[in-house]
Protein backbone atom coordinates (compact mmCIF):
# COMPACT_ATOMS: atom_id res chain seq x y z
CA UNK A 1 0.00 0.00 0.00
CA UNK A 2 3.11 2.41 0.79
CA UNK A 3 4.46 1.52 -2.51
CA UNK A 4 1.56 2.12 -4.20
CA UNK A 5 0.80 5.82 -2.87
CA UNK A 6 4.73 6.72 -3.35
CA UNK A 7 4.01 5.85 -7.14
CA UNK A 8 1.21 7.73 -7.17
CA UNK A 9 2.90 10.42 -5.57
CA UNK A 10 5.37 10.44 -8.07
CA UNK A 11 3.17 10.50 -11.00
CA UNK A 12 1.26 13.21 -9.71
CA UNK A 13 4.32 15.84 -9.30
CA UNK A 14 6.31 14.31 -12.62
CA UNK A 15 2.61 15.35 -14.28
CA UNK A 16 2.75 18.37 -13.02
CA UNK A 17 5.86 19.51 -13.83
CA UNK A 18 4.87 18.82 -17.51
CA UNK A 19 5.55 21.91 -19.41
CA UNK A 20 2.69 21.40 -22.40
CA UNK A 21 4.03 19.45 -25.12
CA UNK A 22 1.70 16.60 -24.11
CA UNK A 23 -1.83 18.59 -24.25
CA UNK A 24 -1.57 20.04 -20.62
CA UNK A 25 -1.70 24.21 -20.40
CA UNK A 26 1.27 25.62 -18.81
CA UNK A 27 0.73 27.43 -15.58
CA UNK A 28 2.40 30.81 -14.79
CA UNK A 29 4.58 30.27 -17.24
CA UNK A 30 7.58 32.01 -18.19
CA UNK A 31 9.18 32.91 -21.76
CA UNK A 32 12.51 33.24 -22.72
CA UNK A 33 13.30 35.28 -25.44
CA UNK A 34 16.77 34.89 -27.68
CA UNK A 35 17.52 38.11 -30.01
CA UNK A 36 20.70 37.50 -32.13
CA UNK A 37 21.65 41.24 -31.89
CA UNK A 38 21.39 45.58 -30.73
CA UNK A 39 22.83 46.53 -33.62
CA UNK A 40 20.24 46.00 -35.68
CA UNK A 41 17.28 48.58 -35.08
CA UNK A 42 15.04 45.69 -36.06
CA UNK A 43 15.97 43.35 -33.74
CA UNK A 44 15.69 45.63 -30.94
CA UNK A 45 11.84 46.28 -32.39
CA UNK A 46 11.33 42.58 -32.36
CA UNK A 47 12.46 41.61 -28.80
CA UNK A 48 10.53 44.86 -27.66
CA UNK A 49 7.71 44.41 -29.76
CA UNK A 50 7.27 40.28 -28.04
CA UNK A 51 7.79 41.53 -24.43
CA UNK A 52 5.41 44.26 -24.64
CA UNK A 53 2.79 41.54 -26.21
CA UNK A 54 3.36 38.47 -23.63
CA UNK A 55 3.65 41.43 -20.73
CA UNK A 56 0.36 42.82 -21.65
CA UNK A 57 -1.11 38.84 -20.92
CA UNK A 58 -0.03 38.28 -17.79
CA UNK A 59 3.50 36.49 -18.88
CA UNK A 60 7.03 36.68 -17.32
CA UNK A 61 10.05 36.90 -19.97
CA UNK A 62 13.73 36.64 -20.03
CA UNK A 63 14.63 39.26 -23.31
CA UNK A 64 18.27 38.66 -24.24
CA UNK A 65 20.55 39.85 -27.11
CA UNK A 66 23.51 37.61 -27.95
CA UNK A 67 24.94 40.76 -30.00
CA UNK A 68 25.95 38.48 -33.14
CA UNK A 69 28.35 36.14 -30.75
CA UNK A 70 27.48 32.72 -30.82
CA UNK A 71 28.85 31.61 -27.51
CA UNK A 72 26.74 34.36 -26.51
CA UNK A 73 23.97 33.22 -27.30
CA UNK A 74 24.40 29.58 -26.47
CA UNK A 75 25.52 30.41 -23.01
CA UNK A 76 22.01 33.08 -22.62
CA UNK A 77 20.17 30.45 -23.62
CA UNK A 78 21.28 27.98 -21.28
CA UNK A 79 20.87 30.53 -18.28
CA UNK A 80 17.23 30.35 -19.58
CA UNK A 81 16.80 26.83 -19.47
CA UNK A 82 18.83 26.42 -16.02
CA UNK A 83 16.12 29.13 -14.56
CA UNK A 84 13.33 27.38 -15.55
CA UNK A 85 11.98 28.98 -18.64
CA UNK A 86 8.53 27.16 -20.31
CA UNK A 87 9.03 28.22 -23.85
CA UNK A 88 12.00 29.43 -25.67
CA UNK A 89 11.59 31.94 -28.83
CA UNK A 90 14.94 32.54 -30.62
CA UNK A 91 15.86 34.18 -33.35
CA UNK A 92 19.20 32.68 -33.68
CA UNK A 93 23.06 34.13 -34.82
CA UNK A 94 23.93 30.97 -36.16
CA UNK A 95 21.06 28.68 -37.40
CA UNK A 96 23.59 25.41 -37.07
CA UNK A 97 24.92 26.04 -33.70
CA UNK A 98 22.20 25.44 -31.39
CA UNK A 99 22.35 21.81 -30.82
CA UNK A 100 23.77 21.28 -27.95
CA UNK A 101 21.10 23.71 -26.57
CA UNK A 102 18.23 22.06 -27.94
CA UNK A 103 19.44 18.96 -26.70
CA UNK A 104 18.84 20.37 -23.55
CA UNK A 105 15.31 22.06 -24.23
CA UNK A 106 14.35 18.59 -25.29
CA UNK A 107 15.56 16.98 -22.50
CA UNK A 108 13.63 19.47 -19.86
CA UNK A 109 10.44 19.19 -22.31
CA UNK A 110 10.76 22.99 -23.31
CA UNK A 111 8.88 23.55 -26.84
CA UNK A 112 10.99 25.98 -28.87
CA UNK A 113 9.87 28.70 -31.21
CA UNK A 114 12.29 29.82 -34.09
CA UNK A 115 11.58 32.99 -35.12
CA UNK A 116 11.93 34.43 -38.50
CA UNK A 117 15.23 32.27 -38.54
CA UNK A 118 15.07 28.53 -39.06
CA UNK A 119 17.08 27.22 -36.45
CA UNK A 120 18.98 24.05 -38.74
CA UNK A 121 19.83 19.94 -38.05
CA UNK A 122 17.54 19.50 -34.80
CA UNK A 123 14.27 17.57 -34.14
CA UNK A 124 13.22 19.95 -31.25
CA UNK A 125 12.00 23.07 -33.50
CA UNK A 126 8.35 23.10 -32.27
CA UNK A 127 7.03 25.77 -34.69
CA UNK A 128 8.53 28.27 -36.90
CA UNK A 129 7.51 32.26 -37.10
CA UNK A 130 8.63 33.80 -40.43
CA UNK A 131 7.93 35.78 -43.33
CA UNK A 132 7.17 34.62 -47.01
CA UNK A 133 11.06 34.54 -47.46
CA UNK A 134 10.94 33.14 -51.05
CA UNK A 135 8.27 35.73 -51.53
CA UNK A 136 10.70 38.49 -50.48
CA UNK A 137 13.31 37.80 -53.01
CA UNK A 138 10.34 37.65 -55.70
CA UNK A 139 9.56 41.03 -54.39
CA UNK A 140 12.81 42.39 -54.79
CA UNK A 141 13.68 40.82 -58.28
CA UNK A 142 10.65 41.80 -59.95
CA UNK A 143 11.20 45.60 -58.49
CA UNK A 144 14.30 45.26 -60.49
CA UNK A 145 12.88 43.77 -63.78
CA UNK A 146 10.04 46.25 -63.29
CA UNK A 147 11.88 49.44 -62.83
CA UNK A 148 13.81 48.47 -66.19
CA UNK A 149 10.54 47.72 -67.95
CA UNK A 150 12.75 44.42 -68.80
CA UNK A 151 9.10 42.73 -69.61
CA UNK A 152 8.93 44.83 -72.95
CA UNK A 153 12.62 44.30 -73.63
CA UNK A 154 12.57 47.77 -73.62
CA UNK A 155 16.84 49.80 -73.90
CA UNK A 156 19.31 47.24 -72.38
CA UNK A 157 21.14 45.61 -71.75
CA UNK A 158 21.51 46.62 -68.37
CA UNK A 159 24.36 46.14 -65.96
CA UNK A 160 23.55 44.66 -62.58
CA UNK A 161 25.56 43.30 -59.22
CA UNK A 162 24.31 40.74 -56.68
CA UNK A 163 24.16 40.52 -53.21
CA UNK A 164 23.64 37.51 -50.75
CA UNK A 165 22.74 37.58 -47.07
CA UNK A 166 24.65 35.39 -44.93
CA UNK A 167 25.24 31.76 -45.31
CA UNK A 168 24.78 30.93 -41.66
CA UNK A 169 21.15 32.11 -41.62
CA UNK A 170 18.73 29.84 -43.68
CA UNK A 171 16.60 32.91 -45.28
CA UNK A 172 19.51 34.29 -47.05
CA UNK A 173 18.99 31.23 -49.50
CA UNK A 174 15.06 31.62 -49.64
CA UNK A 175 15.97 35.43 -50.25
CA UNK A 176 18.29 34.61 -53.05
CA UNK A 177 16.45 31.80 -54.57
CA UNK A 178 13.03 33.99 -54.65
CA UNK A 179 15.22 36.86 -56.37
CA UNK A 180 16.81 34.65 -58.83
CA UNK A 181 13.84 32.77 -59.98
CA UNK A 182 12.67 35.83 -61.59
CA UNK A 183 16.12 37.39 -62.66
CA UNK A 184 18.25 34.49 -63.78
CA UNK A 185 15.97 34.30 -67.03
CA UNK A 186 17.07 38.09 -67.97
CA UNK A 187 20.54 37.11 -66.99
CA UNK A 188 20.94 34.29 -69.52
CA UNK A 189 19.20 35.74 -71.96
CA UNK A 190 21.96 38.85 -71.17
CA UNK A 191 19.07 41.68 -70.87
CA UNK A 192 21.03 41.48 -67.58
CA UNK A 193 24.74 41.37 -67.67
CA UNK A 194 26.99 41.00 -64.06
CA UNK A 195 30.05 42.19 -65.42
CA UNK A 196 31.73 40.82 -62.22
CA UNK A 197 30.90 37.11 -63.30
CA UNK A 198 29.23 36.80 -59.74
CA UNK A 199 26.36 35.15 -60.31
CA UNK A 200 26.24 32.06 -57.39
CA UNK A 201 25.50 32.29 -53.78
CA UNK A 202 28.77 31.47 -52.59
CA UNK A 203 30.52 34.32 -54.49
CA UNK A 204 27.56 37.08 -52.91
CA UNK A 205 26.83 36.09 -50.06
CA UNK A 206 27.66 38.55 -47.12
CA UNK A 207 29.02 36.88 -43.60
CA UNK A 208 26.62 38.14 -40.52
CA UNK A 209 24.65 40.88 -43.00
CA UNK A 210 27.71 42.90 -42.53
CA UNK A 211 27.32 46.40 -44.18
CA UNK A 212 31.41 47.28 -44.16
CA UNK A 213 32.26 43.63 -45.65
CA UNK A 214 29.48 44.42 -48.51
CA UNK A 215 30.81 48.00 -49.34
CA UNK A 216 34.52 46.92 -49.78
CA UNK A 217 33.09 44.03 -52.13
CA UNK A 218 31.75 46.22 -53.81
CA UNK A 219 34.57 49.15 -53.89
CA UNK A 220 36.56 46.00 -55.98
CA UNK A 221 33.83 45.10 -58.09
CA UNK A 222 33.39 48.70 -59.04
CA UNK A 223 36.97 49.58 -59.65
CA UNK A 224 37.99 46.25 -61.44
CA UNK A 225 35.03 46.00 -63.57
CA UNK A 226 32.93 49.46 -64.23
CA UNK A 227 35.99 51.86 -64.63
CA UNK A 228 34.10 52.03 -68.48
CA UNK A 229 30.65 50.77 -67.42
CA UNK A 230 27.75 51.86 -65.59
CA UNK A 231 26.19 50.13 -63.25
CA UNK A 232 22.51 50.39 -63.26
CA UNK A 233 20.94 47.76 -60.62
CA UNK A 234 22.35 46.24 -57.32
CA UNK A 235 20.13 43.12 -55.95
CA UNK A 236 20.20 43.58 -51.93
CA UNK A 237 18.82 41.43 -50.00
CA UNK A 238 18.80 43.63 -46.88
CA UNK A 239 18.96 47.48 -45.74
CA UNK A 240 22.06 47.55 -43.87
CA UNK A 241 24.01 45.96 -47.22
CA UNK A 242 21.67 48.83 -49.37
CA UNK A 243 23.01 51.84 -47.52
CA UNK A 244 26.77 50.50 -47.04
CA UNK A 245 26.54 49.73 -51.76
CA UNK A 246 25.34 53.67 -51.31
CA UNK A 247 28.29 54.75 -49.87
CA UNK A 248 30.25 52.75 -52.09
CA UNK A 249 28.75 54.24 -55.04
CA UNK A 250 28.98 57.85 -53.94
CA UNK A 251 32.98 57.42 -53.37
CA UNK A 252 32.79 55.92 -56.95
CA UNK A 253 31.02 58.99 -58.56
CA UNK A 254 27.41 57.57 -58.28
CA UNK A 255 24.56 60.12 -56.96
CA UNK A 256 24.98 62.63 -59.81
CA UNK A 257 22.59 63.89 -62.86
CA UNK A 258 25.39 62.81 -64.99
CA UNK A 259 25.68 59.05 -63.46
CA UNK A 260 22.95 58.89 -61.57
CA UNK A 261 22.84 56.03 -58.93
CA UNK A 262 21.37 52.21 -59.63
CA UNK A 263 17.97 51.00 -59.01
CA UNK A 264 18.73 49.20 -55.15
CA UNK A 265 16.65 46.81 -53.46
CA UNK A 266 16.91 46.02 -49.72
CA UNK A 267 14.46 44.26 -46.90
CA UNK A 268 13.58 45.57 -43.19
CA UNK A 269 12.36 49.56 -43.85
CA UNK A 270 14.84 51.20 -41.28
CA UNK A 271 14.24 54.68 -40.55
CA UNK A 272 17.32 55.58 -42.11
CA UNK A 273 15.92 53.49 -45.29
CA UNK A 274 13.30 55.65 -44.99
CA UNK A 275 15.00 58.91 -45.15
CA UNK A 276 17.13 57.09 -47.92
CA UNK A 277 14.35 56.48 -49.97
CA UNK A 278 12.79 60.14 -49.47
CA UNK A 279 15.98 61.48 -50.84
CA UNK A 280 16.47 59.49 -53.93
CA UNK A 281 19.18 57.29 -53.21
CA UNK A 282 17.66 53.55 -52.06
CA UNK A 283 15.09 52.88 -54.36
CA UNK A 284 13.13 49.85 -52.32
CA UNK A 285 12.93 47.82 -49.55
CA UNK A 286 10.53 44.70 -48.35
CA UNK A 287 8.87 45.71 -45.59
CA UNK A 288 8.21 43.08 -43.35
CA UNK A 289 5.93 44.36 -39.81
CA UNK A 290 7.65 43.26 -37.06
CA UNK A 291 4.50 43.91 -35.30
CA UNK A 292 2.79 41.29 -37.05
CA UNK A 293 5.39 38.67 -36.30
CA UNK A 294 5.31 39.08 -32.81
CA UNK A 295 1.84 39.08 -32.89
CA UNK A 296 1.70 35.53 -34.48
CA UNK A 297 5.13 34.36 -32.13
CA UNK A 298 3.04 35.28 -28.92
CA UNK A 299 -0.15 33.04 -30.46
CA UNK A 300 1.95 30.14 -30.53
CA UNK A 301 2.91 30.76 -27.46
CA UNK A 302 -0.51 31.59 -26.28
CA UNK A 303 -1.39 27.91 -28.22
CA UNK A 304 0.94 25.89 -26.18
CA UNK A 305 0.59 27.28 -22.86
CA UNK A 306 -3.29 25.97 -23.52
CA UNK A 307 -2.13 22.70 -24.40
CA UNK A 308 -3.57 23.47 -28.46
CA UNK A 309 -2.13 23.12 -31.55
CA UNK A 310 -1.51 26.53 -33.46
CA UNK A 311 -2.69 28.53 -36.36
CA UNK A 312 0.17 27.52 -39.05
CA UNK A 313 -0.35 27.90 -42.86
CA UNK A 314 2.70 26.48 -44.14
CA UNK A 315 3.75 22.56 -43.10
CA UNK A 316 5.84 21.90 -46.46
CA UNK A 317 8.66 24.42 -46.77
CA UNK A 318 10.56 25.02 -44.37
CA UNK A 319 13.17 21.07 -43.97
CA UNK A 320 15.68 21.97 -41.08
CA UNK A 321 17.36 18.63 -42.05
CA UNK A 322 15.94 17.03 -39.28
CA UNK A 323 12.22 17.37 -40.15
CA UNK A 324 9.93 19.77 -41.67
CA UNK A 325 8.95 22.32 -39.08
CA UNK A 326 5.75 23.98 -38.98
CA UNK A 327 5.24 27.37 -39.63
CA UNK A 328 3.26 30.24 -40.12
CA UNK A 329 4.39 32.78 -43.20
CA UNK A 330 3.52 36.34 -42.91
CA UNK A 331 3.11 38.54 -46.40
CA UNK A 332 5.91 41.28 -47.04
CA UNK A 333 4.96 44.06 -48.80
CA UNK A 334 7.15 45.98 -51.40
CA UNK A 335 7.81 49.80 -50.62
CA UNK A 336 9.03 52.87 -52.94
CA UNK A 337 8.46 56.21 -53.00
CA UNK A 338 5.29 55.54 -54.35
CA UNK A 339 3.63 54.00 -51.17
CA UNK A 340 6.02 55.33 -48.15
CA UNK A 341 3.67 57.16 -47.06
CA UNK A 342 0.66 54.82 -46.69
CA UNK A 343 2.88 51.13 -45.69
CA UNK A 344 5.45 52.96 -42.99
CA UNK A 345 4.20 56.63 -41.72
CA UNK A 346 0.39 56.15 -41.92
CA UNK A 347 0.57 52.89 -40.46
CA UNK A 348 2.87 53.97 -37.37
CA UNK A 349 5.36 51.70 -38.04
CA UNK A 350 7.91 54.58 -38.31
CA UNK A 351 7.01 57.85 -37.19
CA UNK A 352 7.28 60.77 -39.72
CA UNK A 353 9.21 63.23 -37.31
CA UNK A 354 11.76 60.30 -37.10
CA UNK A 355 12.71 61.12 -40.59
CA UNK A 356 14.58 64.75 -41.08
Amino acid sequence: MKKLLLITVVMLVLAACGNGDDGDAIENPTIGISMPTQGSERWIEDGNNIVSLLEDRGYDTDLQYAEDVVENQLSQIENMISQGVDILIIASVDGEALTDVLDQAQNMDIPVIAYDRLIMNHEHVDYYATFDNFGVGELQGQYIVDALDLEDGDGGPYNIELFGGSPDDNNAYFFWDGAMSILEPYIESEDLVVQSGQTDFSQAATLRWDGSEAQSRLDNILSSYYSDESLDAILSPYDGISLASISSLESAGYGSDDRPLPIITGQDAYVATAQSILEGEQTQTVFKDTRDLADRAINMVEAIVEGEEPELNDTESYDNNSKVVPSYLEQPVSVDIDNIEEELFESGYIERDEVE
